[in-house]
């Protein structure tokens, strides 16, 4: 992936949809999708945390990617998918089939039971999951705050290309601002960035992210997309003030437990992605309305509405 093609813009990380009963929802995907092209989100990061990879199956992960393909072909949406699993030759498996399906590119976080202890062993337990997919631009996903797994991100970058060569960048939800920098400058920028904490893009594109990954981008991309905009006019008063927005929206839905409010937020919008698996909690009949009320009474709906 070159330079000029990297990804640019917000990239949605998507939920999981599933039935009342908790399996899997194909056929919401295609709303899904609509709703990110009309919002103008770049791409689709698809089975990651907020896709609740890991309360997947393998078959259930490969026809979730394979289905966002087939409904993204023929748009601007790109698609990203994630094959990180604590088994190696899972992941690697994904990885394969992620690339016979056609998405542009894939990424990885860390084993988070047996952890890599260092860099070298990380890259090791990398090495195959990212040959499955052959040249296929690869991101290692940072997130210690899941994975308990906190290693030296510019060490990573210094070592990993000599065994993973279609190594491309990193999906960086960490939340060490300063590595973020170096991260940015190591090798003149020769890799892609990924900025992943929603709550502080602001902060990532002062330090010159161009490329954001978040769960909050399914449905709140308007607050972002003024974000960027008031940035590049160099209006920081107001893109400061839409960076709180999104705070006060994040910090509302954590009262419910972040995950579920998120889906019941996207129900509320037309895109019904039902219920998390367990062991998250489901939102409650009570919940549900609670958090409409709070935001309708609120000026956050207004602000995720599109404009």
């Amino acid at each position: 992936m070159s330079a000029a093609s990297r990804f640019q813009g917000l990239i949605a990380a998507t939920h999981a949809p599933f039935h009342d009963d908790g399996s899997v929802n194909l056929e919401v995907i295609p709303k899904q999708a609509d709703g990110l092209i009309q919002a103008g989100v770049a791409a689709a990061f698809v089975c990651g945390s907020t896709g609740e990879a890991h309360s997947l199956t393998v078959p259930e992960r490969q026809a979730i990617t394979r289905r966002w393909v087939e409904v993204a072909r023929g748009t601007p949406l790109q698609v990203i998918a994630h094959v990180g699993h604590n088994c190696q030759q899972d992941a690697a498996a994904l990885a394969s089939a992620a690339q016979r399906d056609g998405v542009c590119a894939i990424s990885a976080l860390a084993p988070s039971y047996f952890k890599p202890v260092d860099v070298a062993e990380l890259i090791r337990f990398l090495k195959p999951v990212a040959a499955g997919a052959g040249e296929l631009p690869f991101y290692f996903y940072d997130i210690p705050g899941m994975t308990g797994v906190s290693l030296s991100m510019t060490q990573f970058l210094e070592q990993a290309p000599a065994e993973i060569p279609n190594l491309t960048g990193i999906k960086y939800t960490n939340p060490d601002l300063v590595q973020f920098q170096e991260c940015l400058a190591f090798g003149g920028g020769q890799f892609d960035i990924l900025f992943g904490t929603d709550e502080c893009l602001l902060a990532g594109l002062t330090f010159g992210a161009r490329g954001a990954v978040g769960s909050s981008y399914n449905f709140a991309a308007p607050i972002y997309r003024r974000l960027i905009a008031a940035f590049e006019k160099k209006d920081f008063a107001t893109a400061r003030a839409e960076q709180l927005v999104s705070v006060r929206l994040i910090r509302l839905l954590a009262k419910f437990g972040y995950f579920a409010a998120a889906k019941s937020v996207m129900t509320l919008l037309g895109v019904p992605v039902g219920t998390v698996r367990s062991p998250l909690r489901r939102l409650s009949a009570d919940d549900h309305k609670s958090l409409e009320r709070q935001l309708k009474d609120s000026d956050l709906w207004g602000a995720i509405q599109p404009s």
